[in-house]
């Protein structure tokens, strides 16, 4: 390239309705914040990880695999289909995998839309939804949560057009943790026309309590349902990636069709067998999970009454826009949580210290 050539306008070649898209913002590294304060640590609340380690046999299986690194991965991950087949008891040709249940929600709407369909979902609700509309081509049709920080379903349901392609369902939703009912859900699907593909994610299924809220594989009678399922939060494989999906099997092969080649790696597959082995400790962490998320709703609940009940492994504090100086706040004590500007902030249930930390923060912040 000539010297004139470098101070030239530089062409345009990437997409311009790209530029007003959010990117999807992870969690900040507690390494980086702890040497920013001088701390020996900081505590990290804004991923929804489990806290707790890989699950038994979950490193020795992964380390194993390893070994045949230089060949490509199963690309039909058989067998852990196969073996969630067997543990959820539907047949292997209803299920896809992919790199996350996120990977696979924008799997769906690739396989579903063309330039000008519509997909719906909540708003607030899980960030990535937008970004996967967008880079899809598709339009994205955001109905407001309701008063209770949930999914305004009747809202949702008269908001589909005959452009509708796609619903996305987050039950429990992601960020503010409430979960949509049986009766609102099954009023909802009796609405819904049968040629729209309504998606029930739910990534955090294995941390409900509440005996109403159903579980998305019941509704599986149903063609035009789909359901979500991750192995990154219970399952503890949050860095490994594996999500699964269940829907018709003309559906499940479509996702299998759009994915990325060998997108499941020999690794990601081998810890997630070994996690499924362990069925009744992921139990156990859950439950210990689910107690703490209880006490800190109570404590919170003291300086923020409108805390809604959590279904999941985070609560979320509707601060409006006292959410990222809260954020902040919570920073300066050494713990990384997750504001939403004008909305609130999603805080990751810890351990009970890491618990105690964050209260003690919140505390100050807003007492």
């Amino acid at each position: 390239m000539t010297d004139s050539g470098r101070h030239q306008p530089a062409l345009r070649l990437t997409r311009v309705d790209l530029d007003a898209l959010p990117s999807y913002v992870p969690g900040r590294s507690p390494a980086d914040l702890a040497r920013e304060l001088g701390l020996p640590e900081a505590i990290k609340l804004a991923s929804n990880e489990v806290p707790y380690g890989p699950l038994p046999g979950v490193v020795e299986a992964v380390t194993e695999a390893i070994t045949t690194s230089h060949r490509y991965p199963d690309m039909g991950v058989v067998a852990l289909r196969d073996a969630l087949a067997q543990r959820y008891g539907v047949d292997a040709d209803r299920i896809a995998t992919g790199c996350g249940s996120v990977a696979l929600a924008e799997h769906l709407v690739r396989a579903t839309c063309l330039p000008g369909d519509e997909v719906l979902y909540s708003w607030r609700s899980f960030e990535a939804y937008p970004i996967i509309v967008a880079t899809s081509g598709a339009t994205s049709v955001r109905v407001p949560n309701d008063a209770g920080y949930g999914h305004d379903l009747a809202a949702m349901a008269a908001a589909v057009t005959d452009r509708t392609r796609v619903i996305f369902v987050c039950n429990p939703n992601n960020p503010t943790g409430t979960a949509v009912r049986r009766a609102e859900l099954d009023r909802f699907l009796d609405a819904v026309p049968d040629d729209v593909l309504v998606v029930i994610d739910e990534a955090y299924r294995e941390f409900v309590t509440d005996p109403e809220v159903p579980d998305g594989l019941d509704y599986l009678d149903r063609p035009n349902v789909a359901v979500l399922r991750t192995l990154s939060k219970a399952w503890g494989l949050a860095g490994l990636r594996m999500g699964w999906l269940v829907a018709q099997p003309v559906v499940a092969a479509a996702i299998r069709k759009v994915a990325t080649p060998f997108s499941s790696s020999t690794a990601a597959q081998a810890g997630a067998l070994a996690a499924l082995t362990q069925v009744a400790e992921m139990e156990r962490r859950c439950a210990l999970v689910v107690a703490e998320r209880d006490r800190v709703t109570e404590a919170l609940r003291k300086f923020v009454p409108e805390v809604p009940t959590s279904q999941a492994n985070f609560v979320w504090l509707p601060l409006g826009e006292r959410a990222v100086a809260f954020g902040k706040a919570c920073e300066a004590r050494g713990v990384i949580v997750r504001p939403f500007a004008g909305d609130g902030v999603r805080v990751t249930i810890g351990t009970p210290a890491e618990n105690d930390a964050f209260l003690a923060a919140a505390e100050a912040a807003l007492a």
